[in-house]
């Protein structure tokens, strides 16, 4: 049989197809499925944590901190994260198809959604069972021009969780570095529920 041009290019279009519907398809690493669980076993609990890196210091991280693992499902964490009397923030973390997503909730002492909410990013490569990086994603990036800190679209955000140890979150982007660690060791009391959560 002849190979044509037209049939290489109809195979090559094919090939193409099928990476493209694997890669839309991926399942979760191994990794993130690791991370996603031992999350999940400090469902709810609550952790003391302290500033530990932050080269542009701000009165708005000055407070006490506590960390809550909560409303926890197969598919979702939610994890409030407490400084001092302000409870508007939460940090969900989803499974997706392809990996982990996190996303940053801010709520107003009503409940209402603060205009800049649910920004965050998703896994791009597989990770550690120890450490998740979250790139900012689009809708994060459109967020951030819109609410006039373009300085963001640049972040990136990483989890480390070591089970009986610590738990972190960490904000980089160029000229920007923010930590925060808890002490899994010891648990807390645990806070009042979030502003908007459910009691």
């Amino acid at each position: 049989m002849q190979i044509t041009k037209k049939t290489l290019l109809i195979n090559a279009l094919s090939l193409s197809s099928c990476l493209i519907s694997l890669s839309v398809s991926a399942a979760p690493s191994q990794a993130q499925l690791q991370f996603f669980d031992q999350l999940k076993a400090l469902c709810g609990k609550a952790f003391a944590g302290k500033t530990t890196v932050d080269n542009q210091p701000s009165p708005a991280f000055s407070g006490e901190m506590l960390m809550h693992v909560r409303d926890c499902s197969d598919r979702q964490i939610q994890v409030p994260f407490v400084v001092g009397e302000n409870r508007s923030r939460t940090w969900i973390i989803t499974k997706t198809d392809s990996g982990l997503k996190l996303q940053h909730q801010h709520k107003h002492q009503d409940g209402t959604d603060d205009i800049s909410t649910l920004y965050g990013g998703h896994t791009t490569t597989a990770g550690w069972a120890q450490a998740q990086t979250f790139p900012a994603d689009d809708y994060s990036k459109d967020l951030f021009i819109k609410t006039k800190t373009p300085q963001s679209v640049g972040n990136s955000w990483h989890l480390y969780l070591y089970p009986n140890e610590s738990f972190s979150y960490r904000l980089t982007r160029e000229g920007r570095e923010f930590r925060v660690d808890f002490d899994l060791t010891k648990e807390v009391a645990l806070p009042k529920p979030n502003w908007g959560a459910a009691k």
